[in-house]
């Protein structure tokens, strides 16, 4: 499966962005098929969310598909590179501790 991005606006990620912060990271994994980051976050507002899982649900806000996390990458070619394209920032996460 190919997954075009161009319908997907900056509008979309902001929606999935108070979708997440409505129901809150397990609630928001549960109801839309993600798992949380490991390699990166995308900081909006002084907090972080998971790219992956934001960019994907932006995706089924736009086209009404629900796409699983095997449908697209999520690292540099892929979520992050999307997201940045729409005036996003993403970066490496930091090491905890």
């Amino acid at each position: 499966m190919t997954v075009t991005w161009t319908r997907v606006s900056r509008t979309d990620v902001l929606r999935a962005i108070q979708e997440y912060d409505r129901l809150g990271p397990r609630d928001f994994f549960s109801a839309h098929g993600f798992a949380p980051t490991t390699t990166y976050d995308l900081r909006w507002e002084e907090r972080r969310y998971p790219p992956k899982a934001i960019l994907g649900t932006a995706y089924e806000f736009a086209t009404g598909q629900r796409l699983a996390s095997g449908d697209f990458e999520g690292g540099k070619s892929g979520a992050v590179k999307v997201l940045a394209n729409l005036g996003f920032t993403v970066e490496p996460r930091r090491a905890a501790g």
